[in-house]
């Protein structure tokens, strides 16, 4: 029987790699936690209490904001904002900085998070989730900036997320490989479940939007063509796998191996609230995530709200792409 380990002592371990750790980063993460156990809670009852369904407002990007995604908006703000550890929020659903609220201690840390990803699936009780990117405070002020917020994602010094299906799984890093918790309800506890998470180099999975394809570059059709017809390099044509939450497609081909698409030219998905974390997570499993030309982690953010075309997965079916991208780029060039 292997022994039986908490999200938090887990922690605790990881903060021992630093000598000169204050502790303030761990209890940073822990009152995280605690907002995606309420969240949890909420999502898992969604249906009893009548709180699914729209409201009347639109968020920055045009959408229509889900109930839901209102209460994870203020879960996260109200448990994060008085914890004393950061110096400023971030949110794809705000459409600036978040401040700390008057009153409270500031910190040196930096919060950018995704409350509610795939929440257009909430409804129809599919999984959904909430991603969460962590820097270090830069600038010396005693609040954090837009400066703060616009790093690069090879700066991160902790990602991860949240995802609420048949069951609550937290999957995080601080730089020193990927571990998974599962949510004990009759505990109240994150309990290891996934050690050192390692992504298969190949895997057998596609995700993508195919409803999409009139819109796609040359290059990915004929990569997506390539997999379903002419994969004989591999011994085998790709399943196609798309849920339509990027959160829940992106945590199936972590642990089974495969290959998320979501293509340019600018391309949909927010670059520090979802490209990022999920980069770093990837990467720290032994995969990659690139925009088709450029590693994720090495894009410069240049606004809050900034898209970017994000091809995510396993490592050798990612650099694939690239070079039927590149290939094609060129092509059309010529």
């Amino acid at each position: 029987m292997s022994k039986i380990r908490t999200v938090q002592q887990h922690i605790l371990d990881e903060e021992r790699l630093y000598p000169g750790a204050t502790g303030d980063f761990t209890a940073l993460l822990t009152s995280l936690i605690v907002a995606a156990k309420i969240i949890s809670r909420e999502v898992n009852k969604a249906g009893l209490v009548k709180i699914l369904g729209e409201t009347d407002n639109v968020n920055v990007h045009g959408e229509i904001v889900m109930k839901l995604d209102e209460f994870a908006q203020h879960t996260i703000c109200l448990a994060m904002g008085h914890s004393g550890h950061l110096c400023v929020m971030a949110s794809e659903e705000s459409e600036n900085i978040i401040p700390i609220p008057d009153g409270s201690k500031r910190g040196n840390y930096v919060l950018m998070f995704d409350p509610l990803d795939g929440s257009s699936n909430i409804d129809v009780n599919a999984s959904i989730g909430t991603i969460f990117s962590i820097h270090r405070k830069i600038t010396n002020a005693r609040d954090g900036s837009l400066e703060d917020c616009l790093q690069k994602g090879s700066r991160q010094a902790a990602a991860g997320y949240f995802i609420y299906g048949s069951s609550t799984v937290m999957v995080y890093t601080t730089g020193h490989g990927v571990h998974g918790f599962t949510l004990d309800p009759s505990l109240g506890e994150f309990l290891l479940s996934h050690e050192n998470i390692t992504t298969p180099a190949r895997g057998k999975i596609y995700s993508i939007n195919e409803g999409n394809v009139s819109q796609w570059d040359p290059g990915t059709r004929r990569y997506i063509d390539y997999l379903k017809e002419n994969c004989k390099d591999h011994g085998h044509p790709y399943s196609l796998r798309y849920i339509g939450s990027l959160v829940a497609d992106f945590h199936r081909n972590l642990l089974k191996g495969g290959i998320f698409l979501y293509p340019g030219p600018k391309g949909k998905l927010r670059l520090l609230y979802e490209a990022a974390p999920l980069a770093m997570v990837v990467e720290q499993a032994g995969g990659a995530a690139s925009t088709g030309t450029e590693r994720i982690l090495d894009v410069q953010p240049t606004s809050l709200h900034q898209k970017v075309p994000l091809i995510i997965g396993s490592r050798d079916d990612v650099a694939e792409y690239n070079q039927f991208y590149v290939d094609a780029t060129a092509s059309a060039a010529d």
